[in-house]
C-alpha cells in the first residue's frame, strides 16, 4: 500500500527540522514540508482556504473553533511553538506605567485581541498581579506598520470588549512613541524599542521573572499546536500516532543537536549556559509534547479563553486532541 502523501505547513524550528531534511519521517505518509516562516501567513491559508493537510496553528484560534463546533480540524498535542510572555510587555516610560497595576485604565495596543500570546499576557496580568482587565481600552492593529495584522478569520468575541481598530498611518509601535498608546502586548516587539530609550520592557529582568513563574504555576505558555483537517483524519486516522512519534522523534534529534558542546548549533555563545539552566528548571526536556506533561498551561489556556469572551466556558484539555 502505497504512502499516504501529506503538505504539512509550519515555520523551520530546529525541532521540526529533522522532518524537512527526511532524517525523521513518519510511518505510511509521504510528507511535504511546505516551509512558512510567518505563521500568521500559515494560520489564515489553513483557516480560510484550508489549503494544508496539517500546519501549525494559533492554539486560542483552534480552541475558540473547536468550543463553538466550527472546527473543520483536529489537534495533536504537538506544540511548535511556545514562549514565555513577561518579556513582551513594552511601555512608554513616559507613561507613569512602572508596575502591572499601573496598566489599568490605560489604552494598550494589542496586535490581535484574540491571538494566544495575548490571551496568555492577559492572564498573566489579571492572575499574578491583580489587573482589572476590563478597565482596560485596547488599540488593535500592525505592530511596526500601519493597518492589521495578517487577515485573520476571527469569531466575534462572547461579551462586548473596549477594542478601538487601529486606523491611524501609524503603527503600535509609532503610537507608543508618539504618547498615544501606554504600552503594547503581543507576539513580537516593537522596533521602537531598540531605537528610542523611552520605550522599554514592563519587567526588565524578564528571564528571572519567567523561571519564577514557571517554578510557581508550571505554566510555560503554548502558543501554537498541530492542527489536521478533519477530513484528511477521517479518512487516515492512524496518520495521528505515526505523526505524533515522528514530531516526538525529531524533537528528541533536535535536543541531541543543541546539547553537543563541541560546536554550537546556533549562534548564541552562552547556549551551554542556557543548557544548564534547562535542566535545572525543566529537568531535561523544556518542550514536552502530550497532554499530561502539559495539562496546567492546556487548563490555564481554557480558563483565560472563557475569561476573556473567547470562547463561553473553559473546555476540558483531554478533549481538546485526537489519540495518539
Amino acid at each position: 500500500m502505497p504512502d499516504v502523501k501529506l503538505r504539512f505547513a509550519c515555520a523551520l524550528y530546529d525541532r521540526m527540522l529533522p522532518l524537512y531534511t527526511r532524517e525523521v519521517q513518519p510511518e505510511g505518509i509521504d510528507l511535504e514540508f511546505v516551509m512558512i516562516n510567518d505563521p500568521r501567513e500559515t494560520f489564515d491559508r489553513m483557516v480560510r482556504d484550508l489549503a494544508f493537510d496539517l500546519s501549525e496553528m494559533s492554539s486560542s484560534e483552534f480552541i475558540s473553533r473547536m468550543s463553538r463546533g466550527q472546527c473543520p480540524f483536529v489537534a495533536l498535542p504537538v506544540f511548535p511553538s511556545r514562549l514565555f510572555r513577561h518579556g513582551f510587555i513594552t511601555i512608554n516610560r513616559r507613561s507613569g506605567i512602572r508596575h502591572p497595576k499601573d496598566m489599568q485604565g490605560r489604552r494598550i495596543g494589542v496586535q490581535l485581541y484574540t491571538m494566544t500570546a495575548a490571551v496568555f499576557i492577559r492572564g498573566l496580568l489579571q492572575h499574578e498581579y491583580g489587573v482589572d482587565l476590563s478597565t482596560i481600552h485596547w488599540v488593535q492593529g500592525a505592530m511596526d506598520a500601519p493597518g492589521a495584522h495578517g487577515s485573520p478569520t476571527v469569531l466575534p468575541l462572547l461579551k462586548p470588549v473596549s477594542i478601538e481598530i487601529n486606523t491611524s498611518n501609524h503603527s503600535l509601535s509609532e503610537l507608543l512613541e508618539r504618547g498615544e498608546i501606554d504600552a503594547i502586548i503581543g507576539a513580537t516587539l516593537p522596533k521602537s524599542l531598540r531605537t528610542n530609550s523611552d520605550i522599554a520592557r514592563l519587567f526588565p529582568d524578564y528571564d528571572q521573572a519567567e523561571a519564577a513563574y514557571y517554578r510557581k504555576t508550571r505554566i510555560f505558555p503554548i502558543m501554537h499546536l498541530v492542527a489536521i483537517r478533519r477530513d484528511v483524519y477521517e479518512a487516515h486516522p492512524f496518520i495521528a500516532e505515526s505523526l505524533y512519534r515522528a514530531f516526538c522523534d525529531a524533537k528528541a534529534l533536535a535536543l541531541e543537536h543543541m546539547r553537543f558542546s563541541g560546536a554550537l548549533r546556533y549562534m548564541l555563545p552562552w547556549l551551554m549556559t542556557s543548557v544548564d539552566q534547562i535542566d535545572d528548571v525543566f529537568e531535561g526536556d523544556p518542550w514536552p509534547y502530550g497532554v499530561e506533561a502539559n495539562r496546567p498551561t492546556l487548563e490555564a489556556l481554557a480558563m483565560y479563553l472563557a475569561e476573556q469572551a473567547i470562547i463561553p466556558a473553559p473546555i476540558k484539555v483531554d478533549d481538546l486532541f485526537v489519540p495518539v
